[in-house]
């Protein structure tokens, strides 16, 4: 079931409680309000799909919480509910903008069917949603400031109007799938299959039944003749990621399907051909590869006819808001969390770390921190530890690791405290002294760092 949030707003317990036991016993994820102001607080801070409301209330009743929400905007439908019916109060309702309509009193039954018809209804929406932000979000990481990149770009756009085999180099984490999509979609094979595989998740039977298929009873276990990656791939693109860790006797037959363009499934000798433009990736260093052993210099030259190499984040810098804007609405929409600030300092602790993970390691922090935030504030002190340049102190060394100032004060506490011990031969009350505690304080130190029985004997 599509992940649907509901907020009750009444001034009386007792028909709270009766909707939470109701709506939570048909699997729906349920706040409760005792009043509008109350209400409208819980929207500012989480998103909800629907509103179910009281009309009569103390302070701000139902209609004009209904019209709050709209004149805010928040994306969520409102159910009004009544002890009394009258044709005169839905039609207000309805013109303000409510999805329904409930007496107190009715079947459940009816509530609950509305609820189901505004459920279907998201869940189209939701799945529109997934296509377009697929789609989105494809766009939305190609989009750059940086030199590098667009150059990146121009040679892939480029590339995708030939039928020439292309690698793509870079870190992992960079985004080089992102780039063999954009070939594709550039491409006239872009009406056809992009299909893709991981060299490295698989083991080598495995990897080789996943590319080239089998026919039925080809081995223990194929109990059907199953169609592989080159043939799924057929007049569309095949993406290899992580080629470099495609085991030696693989790249063997790699290289007799791009020089011969057939393949035989596993347990046939039928030749089947195949019309596709193979686009590969890896992290790793070919030529080194090569020079040890572990990669067919006659591959090489057979998959890199072009070669684009996509720079690093922290070769990029310049797209590092927009990336962590795409990131923050992606995650505050997905986890129906509204994020309204970050926390002064917090901007310039992203834009500074150089992200050796690359997108992916960005991707994650971001995550993160929509999880663990509170009252729509992204905070400081919920980033991981990472590594960030540190200019403005170079006593500290090039690099620091970020840390509550708890956990630092801590570590270098107990280095403290271990050499002042060492210099005074492990003598408690000589270190005491020139730490100036009491000897019971720094006893009792030793015993908060779990260090006593090291030290007292």
């Amino acid at each position: 079931m599509y992940d649907f949030k509901i907020l009750v707003v009444d001034d009386e317990e007792e028909f709270r409680n009766v909707y939470k036991l109701m709506l939570e016993f048909r699997g729906f994820e349920v706040s409760l309000a005792s009043s509008g102001e109350e209400g409208l607080s819980f929207l500012e801070k989480e998103c909800y799909d629907l509103v179910i409301t009281d009309l009569k209330m103390e302070g701000m009743d139902g209609t004009e919480l209904l019209k709050k929400i709209k004149e805010k905007n928040y994306n969520c439908e409102v159910i009004l509910v009544t002890a009394f019916s009258t044709v005169e109060n839905a039609v207000i309702a309805m013109k303000l903008g409510a999805f329904g309509y409930f007496i107190k009193g009715q079947d459940p039954q009816i509530l609950l069917k509305e609820i189901d018809k505004l459920l279907k209804i998201k869940e189209l929406e939701n799945d529109n949603k997934t296509i377009k932000s697929s789609l989105m979000s494809f766009n939305y990481l190609l989009e750059t400031h940086s030199p590098k990149f667009k150059e990146v770009l121009r040679i892939s756009k480029k590339a995708a109007e030939s039928n020439a085999n292309i690698l793509i180099l870079g870190e992992s984490g960079t985004g080089k799938e992102v780039i063999a999509k954009y070939i594709h979609q550039c491409s006239s094979r872009k009406e056809e299959s992009f299909v893709a595989v991981n060299c490295q998740v698989f083991s080598d039977g495995v990897l080789e039944s996943e590319l080239f298929g089998h026919e039925k009873g080809s081995f223990t276990g194929a109990f059907e003749k199953r169609i592989g990656r080159f043939e799924e791939a057929d007049m569309g693109t095949l993406f290899m990621d992580e080629i470099g860790e495609l085991p030696l006797n693989t790249q063997v037959k790699l290289l007799r399907v791009i020089e011969n363009k057939a393949i035989e499934r596993i347990g046939s000798n039928k030749s089947i051909g195949v019309n596709l433009r193979l686009i590969s990736a890896t992290n790793r260093n070919l030529d080194k590869e090569i020079r040890e052993g572990r990669f067919r210099e006659d591959l090489l030259y057979r998959i890199n006819t072009i070669t684009v190499e996509v720079p690093t984040l922290k070769e990029r810098k310049e797209d590092l808001p927009i990336l962590i804007n795409f990131f923050m609405d992606k995650y505050q929409n997905e986890m129906k969390k509204k994020i309204n600030k970050m926390e002064d300092g917090l901007l310039e602790m992203l834009i500074s770390y150089d992200y050796p993970g690359n997108i992916r390691e960005l991707k994650n922090i971001i995550e993160r921190l929509v999880v663990l935030s509170d009252n729509g504030i992204l905070r400081k002190r919920d980033m991981p530890s990472i590594k960030v340049s540190v200019q403005e102190n170079p006593e500290m060394g090039s690099v620091v690791v970020l840390k509550p100032l708890r956990e630092i004060r801590q570590t270098y506490e107990i280095k403290y405290i271990k050499l002042v011990l060492s210099r005074c031969g492990n003598n408690l009350s000589e270190a005491a002294r020139i730490l100036e505690i009491s000897r019971r304080q720094l006893y009792n130190k030793l015993e908060e760092y779990g260090m006593s029985e090291q030290y007292v004997k």
